[in-house]
């Protein structure tokens, strides 16, 4: 069902990938738009356990393209360097596919949320869930169920600065 990497020798493992996907603070969001025309958009996330968490506003274009076309594919890079004298860049990537879904139960917002003020604003759990709490009725949360991860690592460094 999907596309085997062209260049193996690059492919991170799955671990690797899911790594990439906790560290990094934030991805694009790619979704099937208005008009057939692709809508890529960046949200800062959390992954943990094969999910990826993000939040948004209640109405918007985001929301309109997950209700009509629930699959959906999240790109993030790390590490992205240019190295001009070899006409090319050093980064890491993972490509998760999956599928989004609006979270509507308070208790699964709720978890969604400490999640990422655990990952954003570490030490300030009370006064983030206060806050979300009261902003609740404002913020939508989506979960994205990932069914297929790659990462790509092109010219890594390693310890002795050598590719």
């Amino acid at each position: 069902m999907f596309r085997p990497m062209r260049k193996e020798s690059r492919a991170l493992s799955v671990a690797e990938a899911e790594a990439l996907l906790r560290r990094a603070t934030s991805g694009v969001l790619s979704l099937h738009g208005d008009d057939g025309y692709p809508y890529g958009v960046p949200v800062s996330h959390v992954y943990q356990d094969g999910h990826i968490w993000f939040h948004c506003a209640v109405e918007g274009h985001k929301l309109d393209a997950i209700q009509a076309c629930p699959k959906v594919c999240f790109t993030v890079v790390t590490g992205d360097e240019p190295w001009p004298e070899k006409f090319t860049t050093r980064y890491e990537s993972a490509i998760a596919f999956g599928t989004a879904r609006i979270l509507t139960d308070p208790a699964e917002k709720m978890a969604a949320m400490d999640r990422l003020l655990d990952k954003f604003c570490p030490g300030l759990m009370e006064e983030g869930r206060k806050k979300m709490v009261a902003s609740m009725d404002h913020t939508c949360l989506v979960e994205i169920t990932v069914e297929h991860l790659t990462g790509k690592t092109a010219h890594r460094k390693t310890a002795a600065g050598n590719t």
